[in-house]
């Protein structure tokens, strides 16, 4: 099993930036992928972004692409969503996924961007 710990969300203006963190735990040698996803009220779970844990390799959604960014400590086994530029439409609440033979999810973490 892995145990997964999100933080860094919070109320921000537009344009501005947050980084989320997610902090892993338990079988961490054996995820193959890491991911962020959000779900706005009213709306479905949509994928944000992924990361390879072997390769490092990632991918984003158009609508994140070139403001958000996804990266990695291996030292601490912690995944980071840099979000920059935010929009209204950033409002959601995000949540860190891990894949190994099933998918993990953490609590989730209020993300809020006023206009």
């Amino acid at each position: 099993q892995v145990q997964l710990v999100e933080s860094g969300g919070g109320l921000v203006q537009a344009g501005g930036s947050l980084r989320l963190s997610c902090a892993a735990s338990g079988r961490t040698f054996s995820i193959g992928r890491m991911a962020w996803f959000r779900q706005a009220p009213g709306k479905e779970r949509e994928l944000v972004g992924t990361l390879s844990w072997s390769t490092g390799n990632t991918y984003y959604a158009e609508s994140v692409k070139g403001r958000f960014a996804i990266s990695r400590d291996n030292a601490k086994s912690t995944v980071y969503l840099q979000m920059n530029s935010l929009k209204p439409e950033d409002t959601a609440v995000y949540y860190c996924n891990a894949r190994l033979t099933t998918d993990y999810w953490g609590q989730g973490t209020q993300v809020t961007v006023s206009s």
